[in-house]
């Protein structure tokens, strides 16, 4: 798979873009804030139909603009396809691929795989809980629709049932029978979501750990786990809890408070790792997210690394671009505010590799490579 060009209009800076891409790698240099990472923002949308970078779709209009509008043409398997996204003012968010609208944005989630390594997956480590179920939902999601339909449906349930308790205390009353129909649907929501993320930890954990051996110059051991209130009987605990919910307001048990700590050498490593251990243990988790959806879509997803160079030390940038040289990945997309230093990494491998100078959201390619000459 890979995607042959991208078309921008009124997407964050981009007035209007259309970019002709390399099947194997692509660089996008230029000073910070010029649209380099927007760009990869807006392939990232075309797989996940939504920012990574803001919560609001509204938020990728160019300022004073009324829409957006993002195309890709993409070859998989030797056929064409087209996925098209785009927002109106005051009308519903519009997906397509190859012409054909979907009734719901989320069905189109796992058709062009993708990976994103940013500067700000750290939060990944160093966040709370919240930032590693995402994390781990965004995998799976892009391998599994029923569980992300499943996890669709259990936020909003959850919801409903945070709705009520605060109408019981507000208006002074309570249903315990009502409030019980939410119980039950969250925990059969709930207990196929748990079974769905305890068969992915299985599968994953083997490969975080195989990578991290790969990228870094020590041998601690590492590993990955998973708690949650499913591996207890989740009935009683919602009963046990009932009182507790109805002062907070809000559900307190359930699988939206599931953890995935990261431990090396049986610690965890977002207290005891040093940033270097920490780092590698990032990379070791995008590797693995990149081998999972490999196995599990039969096709090397679209990988976009941005701005990591700034963030990498040259041991872990050296054992990247190993991989990238050894065809370990396929079609790669990167951004770097140094073009020097972009020259320099990928002058000698042998791969297609076209270069994009950005400037205020005007995108021109630096014709060959006797031309990757700073001024």
């Amino acid at each position: 798979m890979h995607l042959e060009n991208i078309s921008l209009n009124n997407f964050k800076n981009y007035e209007s873009a259309k970019v002709h891409l390399s099947k194997e790698i692509n660089c996008f240099v230029g000073k910070n804030g010029s649209g380099k990472t927007n760009l990869l923002d807006a392939i990232y949308y075309l797989s996940i139909t939504r920012s990574a970078f803001t919560s609001q779709d509204v938020q990728c209009m160019k300022h004073d603009e009324t829409y957006f509008s993002i195309r890709g043409e993409y070859e998989i398997d030797e056929k064409k396809r087209t996925a098209i996204c785009g927002l109106q003012t005051g009308k519903k968010k519009l997906v397509k691929l190859d012409d054909k609208p979907y009734r719901k944005a989320s069905e189109h989630i796992g058709k062009l795989p993708l990976v994103l390594i940013a500067p700000d997956d750290t939060d990944v480590i160093r966040g709370g809980s919240e930032d590693r179920r995402k994390f781990f939902d965004a995998i799976i999601a892009q391998t599994d629709q029923a569980y992300l339909q499943n996890l669709i449906k259990y936020n909003h349930t959850m919801k409903q049932r945070n709705s009520l308790l605060k109408q019981f205390l507000e208006r002074d009353y309570f249903d315990i029978t009502l409030l019980k129909q939410y119980d039950k649907q969250l925990i059969e929501l709930g207990k196929l979501i748990y079974k769905a993320r305890k068969q992915f930890i299985t599968a994953f954990q083997p490969l975080v750990a195989q990578h991290y051996q790969q990228i870094s110059e020590k041998s601690e051991n590492v590993a990955l786990e998973y708690t949650s209130h499913f591996d207890e009987d989740v009935e009683m605990l919602f009963e046990d809890n009932l009182a507790k919910d109805r002062v907070l307001k809000r559900t307190s048990i359930g699988i939206h408070k599931d953890e995935y700590p990261f431990l090396m050498d049986d610690r965890h490593i977002r207290k005891f790792g040093s940033q270097g251990q920490q780092k590698s243990y990032l990379i070791a988790l995008k590797l693995a997210n990149f081998d999972f959806l490999l196995k599990e879509k039969e096709v090397k997803p679209l990988l976009l690394l941005d701005d990591i160079f700034d963030k990498l030390d040259d041991f872990r940038i050296t054992k990247l671009m190993e991989m990238v040289a050894s065809d370990a990945f396929g079609q790669i997309f990167v951004t770097d505010a140094r073009p020097e230093r972009t020259f320099g990494i990928f002058e000698n491998i042998e791969h297609d590799v076209k270069i994009f100078s950005v400037e205020q959201g005007a995108i021109q390619e630096i014709d060959g490579r006797d031309n990757w000459v700073i001024e």
